[in-house]
Protein backbone atom coordinates (compact mmCIF):
# COMPACT_ATOMS: atom_id res chain seq x y z
CA UNK A 1 0.00 0.00 0.00
CA UNK A 2 1.49 3.44 -0.72
CA UNK A 3 2.65 5.85 2.00
CA UNK A 4 0.42 8.87 2.11
CA UNK A 5 2.26 12.23 1.54
CA UNK A 6 -0.42 14.17 4.54
CA UNK A 7 -1.96 12.20 7.65
CA UNK A 8 -4.37 14.60 8.32
CA UNK A 9 -6.94 16.39 6.15
CA UNK A 10 -9.73 18.94 5.84
CA UNK A 11 -11.85 17.17 2.97
CA UNK A 12 -14.93 20.20 1.56
CA UNK A 13 -17.43 18.62 -0.08
CA UNK A 14 -19.76 20.46 -2.06
CA UNK A 15 -23.28 19.85 -1.18
CA UNK A 16 -23.71 19.86 -5.22
CA UNK A 17 -20.97 16.63 -5.19
CA UNK A 18 -24.03 14.69 -3.60
CA UNK A 19 -26.65 15.34 -6.41
CA UNK A 20 -24.87 13.17 -9.42
CA UNK A 21 -27.03 14.16 -12.90
CA UNK A 22 -30.17 14.66 -10.57
CA UNK A 23 -31.58 17.99 -10.73
CA UNK A 24 -31.14 18.68 -6.18
CA UNK A 25 -30.94 16.04 -3.18
CA UNK A 26 -28.87 13.32 -2.53
CA UNK A 27 -27.94 10.29 -5.04
CA UNK A 28 -27.47 7.39 -3.27
CA UNK A 29 -25.52 6.04 -5.84
CA UNK A 30 -23.28 8.98 -5.79
CA UNK A 31 -22.88 9.36 -1.62
CA UNK A 32 -21.25 5.81 -1.62
CA UNK A 33 -19.16 6.18 -4.35
CA UNK A 34 -17.73 8.92 -2.17
CA UNK A 35 -17.94 7.34 0.96
CA UNK A 36 -15.65 4.22 -0.62
CA UNK A 37 -12.95 6.59 -1.55
CA UNK A 38 -13.15 8.10 1.52
CA UNK A 39 -12.87 4.20 3.48
CA UNK A 40 -9.97 3.62 1.18
CA UNK A 41 -7.67 7.07 2.66
CA UNK A 42 -8.88 5.57 6.06
CA UNK A 43 -7.41 2.34 5.92
CA UNK A 44 -4.17 3.63 4.91
CA UNK A 45 -3.69 5.70 7.87
CA UNK A 46 -5.08 9.31 6.97
CA UNK A 47 -7.03 11.09 9.45
CA UNK A 48 -10.05 12.91 8.09
CA UNK A 49 -12.28 15.89 8.49
CA UNK A 50 -14.77 16.70 6.86
CA UNK A 51 -16.75 20.07 5.86
CA UNK A 52 -20.07 19.73 3.70
CA UNK A 53 -21.89 22.48 1.64
CA UNK A 54 -25.76 22.36 1.27
CA UNK A 55 -26.60 23.85 -2.21
CA UNK A 56 -27.93 20.02 -3.65
CA UNK A 57 -30.72 20.64 -0.52
CA UNK A 58 -30.95 24.48 -0.97
CA UNK A 59 -31.25 24.35 -4.63
CA UNK A 60 -34.78 22.95 -4.24
CA UNK A 61 -36.22 25.92 -1.60
CA UNK A 62 -33.85 28.72 -3.65
CA UNK A 63 -36.90 30.29 -5.58
CA UNK A 64 -38.90 30.37 -1.86
CA UNK A 65 -35.58 32.25 -0.56
CA UNK A 66 -35.41 34.75 -3.66
CA UNK A 67 -35.73 38.14 -1.79
CA UNK A 68 -35.60 36.64 1.36
CA UNK A 69 -33.49 38.14 4.60
CA UNK A 70 -29.75 36.97 3.85
CA UNK A 71 -29.39 35.96 7.14
CA UNK A 72 -32.09 33.96 7.77
CA UNK A 73 -31.23 32.38 3.90
CA UNK A 74 -27.93 31.47 5.46
CA UNK A 75 -29.37 29.63 8.42
CA UNK A 76 -31.63 27.66 5.66
CA UNK A 77 -28.26 26.90 4.04
CA UNK A 78 -26.80 25.94 7.29
CA UNK A 79 -29.79 23.51 7.85
CA UNK A 80 -29.50 21.83 4.67
CA UNK A 81 -25.26 20.82 5.36
CA UNK A 82 -26.99 19.11 8.61
CA UNK A 83 -29.12 17.23 6.19
CA UNK A 84 -26.27 16.35 4.08
CA UNK A 85 -23.95 15.39 7.16
CA UNK A 86 -26.26 13.24 8.21
CA UNK A 87 -27.22 11.22 5.28
CA UNK A 88 -23.10 11.27 4.66
CA UNK A 89 -22.76 9.83 8.15
CA UNK A 90 -25.57 6.83 7.87
CA UNK A 91 -23.53 6.00 4.58
CA UNK A 92 -19.95 5.67 6.31
CA UNK A 93 -21.60 3.82 9.32
CA UNK A 94 -23.05 1.28 6.44
CA UNK A 95 -19.67 1.18 5.14
CA UNK A 96 -17.65 0.06 8.03
CA UNK A 97 -16.48 3.62 8.72
CA UNK A 98 -16.77 4.71 12.51
CA UNK A 99 -17.87 8.96 12.04
CA UNK A 100 -19.25 11.59 13.86
CA UNK A 101 -21.42 15.19 13.49
CA UNK A 102 -20.58 17.45 15.10
CA UNK A 103 -22.54 21.16 14.21
CA UNK A 104 -21.70 24.51 14.79
CA UNK A 105 -25.47 25.05 15.35
CA UNK A 106 -26.77 23.46 19.12
CA UNK A 107 -28.96 20.75 17.70
CA UNK A 108 -28.23 17.86 20.34
CA UNK A 109 -30.86 15.44 19.03
CA UNK A 110 -28.99 14.84 15.89
CA UNK A 111 -25.13 16.01 15.94
CA UNK A 112 -22.52 16.88 18.81
CA UNK A 113 -22.10 20.44 19.38
CA UNK A 114 -18.59 21.44 17.71
CA UNK A 115 -16.26 20.93 20.45
CA UNK A 116 -12.42 21.19 19.06
CA UNK A 117 -11.06 18.93 21.86
CA UNK A 118 -13.10 16.25 21.46
CA UNK A 119 -13.06 16.36 17.39
CA UNK A 120 -9.30 16.34 17.83
CA UNK A 121 -9.62 12.87 20.09
CA UNK A 122 -11.78 11.71 17.66
CA UNK A 123 -9.36 11.87 14.46
CA UNK A 124 -6.50 10.50 17.01
CA UNK A 125 -8.88 7.36 17.55
CA UNK A 126 -9.01 7.35 13.25
CA UNK A 127 -12.96 8.04 13.34
CA UNK A 128 -14.08 10.87 10.89
CA UNK A 129 -15.17 13.69 11.56
CA UNK A 130 -18.21 15.83 9.59
CA UNK A 131 -18.21 19.46 10.52
CA UNK A 132 -21.87 20.74 9.91
CA UNK A 133 -23.40 23.81 9.72
CA UNK A 134 -20.53 26.11 8.51
CA UNK A 135 -19.10 28.06 11.13
CA UNK A 136 -22.11 28.97 13.03
CA UNK A 137 -23.13 32.37 12.08
CA UNK A 138 -24.49 34.27 8.45
CA UNK A 139 -22.11 35.61 5.87
CA UNK A 140 -19.73 32.85 5.79
CA UNK A 141 -19.26 30.07 3.37
CA UNK A 142 -18.45 26.69 3.83
CA UNK A 143 -15.33 27.21 2.23
CA UNK A 144 -14.41 29.49 4.87
CA UNK A 145 -15.44 27.22 7.40
CA UNK A 146 -13.17 24.42 5.63
CA UNK A 147 -10.30 26.94 6.06
CA UNK A 148 -11.35 27.55 9.87
CA UNK A 149 -12.03 24.02 10.71
CA UNK A 150 -8.85 22.68 8.95
CA UNK A 151 -6.44 25.31 10.72
CA UNK A 152 -8.43 24.42 13.85
CA UNK A 153 -8.10 20.41 13.49
CA UNK A 154 -4.30 20.61 12.71
CA UNK A 155 -5.05 19.75 9.25
CA UNK A 156 -1.74 19.47 7.07
CA UNK A 157 -4.05 20.40 3.60
CA UNK A 158 -7.63 21.54 2.70
CA UNK A 159 -8.63 19.05 0.03
CA UNK A 160 -11.47 20.29 -1.83
CA UNK A 161 -13.49 18.02 -3.80
CA UNK A 162 -15.07 19.48 -6.97
CA UNK A 163 -16.42 18.16 -10.28
CA UNK A 164 -13.54 19.63 -12.26
CA UNK A 165 -10.24 18.35 -12.11
CA UNK A 166 -8.23 21.17 -10.88
CA UNK A 167 -7.76 25.11 -11.38
CA UNK A 168 -7.56 26.34 -14.54
CA UNK A 169 -6.80 29.61 -16.50
CA UNK A 170 -10.12 29.75 -17.88
CA UNK A 171 -13.62 27.83 -17.52
CA UNK A 172 -12.86 24.25 -19.29
CA UNK A 173 -16.20 24.33 -20.32
CA UNK A 174 -16.50 27.22 -21.74
CA UNK A 175 -12.32 27.44 -23.07
CA UNK A 176 -11.43 24.44 -25.01
CA UNK A 177 -7.80 25.97 -25.03
CA UNK A 178 -7.96 26.38 -20.95
CA UNK A 179 -5.05 24.76 -19.05
CA UNK A 180 -4.53 22.97 -15.95
CA UNK A 181 -2.41 24.73 -13.31
CA UNK A 182 -0.39 21.54 -11.70
CA UNK A 183 0.53 24.26 -8.99
CA UNK A 184 0.25 27.67 -8.06
CA UNK A 185 1.15 30.33 -5.13
CA UNK A 186 -1.69 31.41 -3.31
CA UNK A 187 -0.57 35.11 -4.82
CA UNK A 188 -1.08 34.16 -7.92
CA UNK A 189 -4.73 32.39 -7.30
CA UNK A 190 -5.85 35.72 -5.89
CA UNK A 191 -4.43 37.85 -8.20
CA UNK A 192 -5.67 36.22 -11.23
CA UNK A 193 -8.94 35.38 -8.91
CA UNK A 194 -9.28 31.95 -10.30
CA UNK A 195 -12.06 31.21 -7.77
CA UNK A 196 -10.21 28.54 -5.77
CA UNK A 197 -12.20 29.31 -2.77
CA UNK A 198 -13.88 32.50 -1.54
CA UNK A 199 -11.45 35.51 -0.76
CA UNK A 200 -11.89 35.04 2.79
CA UNK A 201 -10.96 31.15 3.00
CA UNK A 202 -8.29 31.53 0.83
CA UNK A 203 -6.97 34.99 2.92
CA UNK A 204 -7.27 32.28 6.12
CA UNK A 205 -5.22 29.30 4.34
CA UNK A 206 -2.40 31.92 3.15
CA UNK A 207 -1.92 33.41 6.49
CA UNK A 208 -2.11 30.30 8.29
CA UNK A 209 0.59 28.37 5.44
CA UNK A 210 -2.39 25.43 4.82
CA UNK A 211 -2.04 24.43 1.04
CA UNK A 212 -5.07 23.64 -0.73
CA UNK A 213 -5.58 21.02 -3.42
CA UNK A 214 -8.35 20.91 -5.66
CA UNK A 215 -9.52 18.00 -7.62
CA UNK A 216 -12.27 16.33 -9.45
CA UNK A 217 -14.55 13.46 -6.90
CA UNK A 218 -16.08 12.35 -9.33
CA UNK A 219 -12.93 10.84 -11.26
CA UNK A 220 -12.25 6.92 -9.60
CA UNK A 221 -9.44 6.57 -7.10
CA UNK A 222 -8.82 10.61 -7.65
CA UNK A 223 -8.51 11.04 -4.13
CA UNK A 224 -6.63 8.08 -2.80
CA UNK A 225 -4.23 9.62 -5.98
CA UNK A 226 -4.17 13.12 -3.83
CA UNK A 227 -3.26 12.12 -0.97
CA UNK A 228 0.20 9.89 -2.59
CA UNK A 229 1.33 12.53 -4.24
CA UNK A 230 0.61 11.35 -7.72
CA UNK A 231 -0.43 14.94 -9.26
CA UNK A 232 -3.68 14.82 -9.19
CA UNK A 233 -5.91 18.21 -9.26
CA UNK A 234 -4.06 21.62 -8.64
CA UNK A 235 -2.18 22.50 -5.25
CA UNK A 236 -2.18 26.06 -3.83
CA UNK A 237 1.80 25.97 -2.44
CA UNK A 238 2.04 28.05 0.39
CA UNK A 239 5.32 30.90 -0.59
Amino acid sequence: MATPVYKRILLKLSGEALMGDDSYGINRQVIERIVAEIAEVVEMGVQVALVIGGGNIFRGVAPAAAGMDRATADYMGMLATVMNSMALQDAMSRGGLDCRVQSALNLEQVAEPFIRGKALRYLEEGKVVIFAAGIGSPFFTTDTAAALRGVEMGAEVVIKATKVDGIYTADPKKDPHAVRYQSLSFSEAISKNLQVMDATALTLCRDQKLPIIVFSIFKPGALKRVLTGEGEGTLVRVE
